[in-house]
């Protein structure tokens, strides 16, 4: 407890960036969301192709993902923005489990309050179909399927960002490939189970829209794929410098870092 009390002392402003982030994100996606896809919306007339739209959603907040881990507030947090990332890093010995506790808090807390804004402002055109406050739903294939595209796209994106994060030459690459990631994920994937990718990011839809249809799926899948691929890693015996997706010398750094001592060259066999 005293650990629990040590950190939220020290570290409070991390865990609030980590709230504000995901909240943005929500607030990100659910505009995007309502442009792109409200059938009232002038733009979603304008475009008639469903698969163009949703691309261009991905775009939009594969962007969006990028500001934020490239944005001062995203290079002092890490911008984990995902309790499954942090669990992952966690699992690697770069995160205290007092930090853990308040990253994975802090961000369901702030995906919530970030939806639940939408809502208070915008009411039904948000909450209700066919935005549905951008819940994330098992596709036609089934909650199967959805369970294995969650499980599969976590892992490829937590071993893309452990593999290029382990490289001093390639670390600051890490948030540009993963918000590529995402930006295909939302454009290929999404069909098949919503593109989560995020507990906290689906729960906060939830919360205004009532549909937990298949939540456990985001629940458990996206943690199984990020911890599998940290599995992967260590086995392997490769280096995780830091829990940061983007590292610099101008913010502190709570986490278990080895950033300073890291050579310029490739620290992974």
């Amino acid at each position: 407890m005293s650990d629990a009390i040590d950190a939220l002392r020290r570290h409070w402003p991390e865990y609030l960036i980590e709230a504000a982030g995901l909240g943005l994100f929500m607030i990100m996606a659910g505009v995007c969301v309502m442009l792109l896809e409200h059938p009232r919306s002038a733009l979603a007339q304008a475009i008639p192709s469903a698969d163009l739209r949703r691309a261009l959603i991905g775009v939009a907040m594969g962007l969006t993902a990028i500001a934020i881990i490239y944005s001062p507030w995203g290079r002092q947090s890490g911008a984990h923005l995902n309790p499954a990332v942090t669990l992952t890093f966690l699992r690697l010995g770069k995160v205290s489990p007092a930090d853990a506790l308040f990253y994975v808090l802090a961000q369901f807390a702030g995906g919530a309050a970030g939806a639940l804004l939408l809502a208070a402002l915008l009411g039904g055109w948000f909450t209700l179909p066919p935005i549905s406050a951008v819940a994330t739903l098992p596709g036609g294939p089934g909650e199967v399927v959805a369970f294995g595209a969650e499980v599969a796209i976590a892992f490829v994106l937590m071993s893309t960002v452990l593999a290029t994060n382990a490289s001093a030459r390639l670390m600051r690459w890490t948030g540009l490939r993963a918000g590529a990631l995402v930006a295909i994920y939302i454009a290929f994937e999404a069909p098949l189970s919503g593109m989560s990718l995020n507990p906290a990011r689906s729960v906060a839809s939830a919360v205004p829209s009532g549909l937990w249809r298949g939540i456990w799926i985001y629940l458990t899948a996206p943690p199984i794929g990020m911890l599998l691929a940290a599995e992967l890693h260590a086995r392997l015996g490769r280096r995780t410098p830091c829990a940061k997706l983007h590292h610099d010398t101008d913010h502190r750094c709570i986490f278990h870092c080895e950033f300073a001592g890291m050579p310029a060259r490739e620290i992974t066999p």
